[in-house]
């Protein structure tokens, strides 16, 4: 198994856990601003330990930065806050593994923005796994019951979340890789590891100006919920930094798309954690996301 697959593994596994501790921060009276906060404020000073660590440790001078850089990574940055928001808000209306699941419309929409925006293409192979994710991601559009009007069905506020953040998480990727291939020295980890510490240090600074315009006692409460919201914030730096490595090492369609066995420990989070029970129409959507991941593994 390639480099890139095995940090990708390790992504998705460090990013369930911290939409398990979000989920639970909005159990002690978050908003959904709140939440995403916690994440990026918790997260930025580690990310900046750790890249100055391992500068010095590596002997390497951080990179310089250009026009290029900064334009991928203040999109990807802002669309990130867009899609989190997104994902925290999925979580008032479908259980925790269906919740995610909406938000891997992502994987498509990667492989166009990737194709347009960095003229980066997936092969015959890899279009046929991102194919069968997609109609499993289908499967799942409907609302819980699975009936009435066909309208309701399909053109629910739960779907237009999970559709809106797959938008977003796609630019967020390709931004990422763009800012990442755009700097001018340093290796793999260097790379990452630097665009992630310059994107979390203004994120923190955007939410932190936001929250105070719009929901100024959300600060205070984060702060107050320091113990869930440490960890959230652990495992974004964690998570954050396999993503941008994978990002930096492979196409974002093709991390995006293993990226998604993060549905099968949402599944075990769901029905072990959260208690909450999985219908056979959802097992079927998750049963062909699941084929799309092996396909993809075995392919490339």
């Amino acid at each position: 198994m390639e480099p890139w697959m095995l940090i990708t593994l390790g992504a998705a596994f460090a990013q369930t856990l911290r939409f398990m501790a979000q989920k639970q921060l909005k159990t002690v009276g978050l908003s959904t601003g709140g939440a995403t906060f916690a994440r990026f404020v918790y997260s930025a000073p580690l990310v900046a330990a750790l890249i100055l660590s391992y500068s010095a440790v590596s002997g390497q001078a951080l990179p310089g930065t250009n026009g290029r850089f900064w334009a991928f990574a203040m999109v990807g940055g802002g669309a990130q806050i867009l899609a989190t928001m997104c994902v925290v808000a999925i979580f008032s209306h479908r259980n925790f593994a269906v919740g995610i699941t909406f938000k891997k419309t992502e994987v498509v929409q990667t492989a166009i923005v990737s194709a347009v925006v960095l003229g980066e293409r997936v092969s015959a192979i890899g279009a046929i796994a991102i194919g069968i994710g997609f109609c499993g991601v289908l499967l799942l559009s409907d609302p819980p019951g699975g009936h009435g009007a066909w309208r309701k069905r399909v053109f629910n506020r739960a779907a237009g979340l999970g559709l809106l953040s797959g938008v977003f998480f796609a630019f967020s990727a390709v931004g990422y890789r763009g800012a990442s291939l755009a700097l001018d020295s340093g290796d793999v980890i260097l790379r990452a590891g630097y665009t992630l510490a310059i994107v979390t240090a203004v994120q923190t600074a955007v939410m932190t100006a936001w929250l105070g315009a719009r929901e100024p006692g959300q600060i205070g409460a984060v702060f107050g919920a320091w113990r869930i919201a440490g960890l959230v914030g652990l495992t974004s730096m964690i998570g954050s930094f396999c993503w941008f490595t994978a990002f930096t090492l492979q196409n974002a369609a093709y991390v995006n798309a293993l990226g998604q066995v993060e549905l099968l420990f949402s599944v075990a989070a769901s029905v072990l954690v959260f208690r909450e029970k999985v219908s056979l129409r959802e097992a079927g959507g998750m049963a062909l996301l699941t084929c799309s991941i092996l396909v993809l593994i075995l392919a490339l």
